[in-house]
């Protein structure tokens, strides 16, 4: 074992016992070093890694905000990693699509119709109808016309910005059913997933029309988990995602 997996180990241990806890402190470098008898350079090193995986937070200087604190945000490195593999296409998008399908339809038959991120999920939809049409009013790419080709150079930041608060209105839900592991999943493909949809929108023949379309489907996915039809929330999650890869292009894996 690399000397540096010796630290890490050390401070999984150390978490796993309760000796460290969100919010806590590891030893000094050097105290740490010295306890473990390993180099500095090692403790830097799994320092290093634990910030990438969002486990701790390194802080320098004196003050309540030094040293290496413990922290939780385990959506970064699951994250970087996948936007990553993602970008080498290791994991094909048609992939990630059926996966967001497990996961997004399992949270909407799980959401509670008195779940207090639904109003935010709400919220966002308002500011969805905002921005679903082109800054000028007309379609954003004439039917029969690639969208990236046609819109005006105005209307890609309209369309990124609907994109955003569709995957936030989609992590919102997530969120709502309350699983702390499905919530970090689906954090962690937040910026994939709003990479590859903004790209596919040049595969569409009409942005206008599709923006219409995904923001009638959104309110009807939150009408029926208000209606406290999770059955029904989660057949119209599955419609919802699979159409858009689909008008877009994007086949589903394995044939499905």
């Amino acid at each position: 074992m690399r000397t540096h997996q010796l630290v890490l180990q050390w401070i999984e241990n150390q978490l796993s016992d309760g000796q460290l806890a969100v919010g806590g402190r590891l030893p000094a470098e050097r105290s740490l070093a010295e306890q473990l008898q390993v180099s500095r350079t090692s403790v830097r090193e799994a320092i290093r890694v634990l910030e990438a995986m969002g486990v701790v937070r390194a802080g320098v200087g004196s003050g309540p905000d030094a040293g290496t604190i413990v922290i939780s945000d385990p959506t970064a490195a699951l994250g970087s990693a996948l936007r990553l593999h993602v970008a080498t296409q290791h994991l094909p998008v048609a992939d990630i699509v059926e996966t967001r399908v497990l996961l997004e339809s399992w949270a909407a038959a799980h959401i509670r119709p008195d779940a207090p991120q639904l109003e935010a999920a709400a919220a966002l939809l308002d500011r969805m109808d905002a921005v679903g049409h082109s800054p000028d009013g007309t379609a954003g790419a004439g039917a029969g016309a690639p969208a990236a080709a046609a819109a005006p150079a105005s209307a890609g930041t309209a369309v990124d910005e609907f994109l955003a608060l569709d995957v936030h209105f989609h992590l919102a839900l997530a969120d709502a059913a309350g699983n702390a592991v499905v919530s970090a999943m689906m954090g962690s493909l937040r910026e994939a997933i709003q990479g590859y949809a903004a790209r596919l929108t040049a595969n569409l023949p009409d942005w206008d029309a599709t923006a219409s379309r995904l923001r009638e489907e959104h309110r009807g996915i939150l009408a029926a988990i208000r209606n406290n039809d999770g059955g029904r929330a989660a057949e119209l999650v599955a419609a919802h995602i699979e159409g858009y890869y689909r008008e877009a292009g994007v086949e589903r894996p394995h044939g499905a």
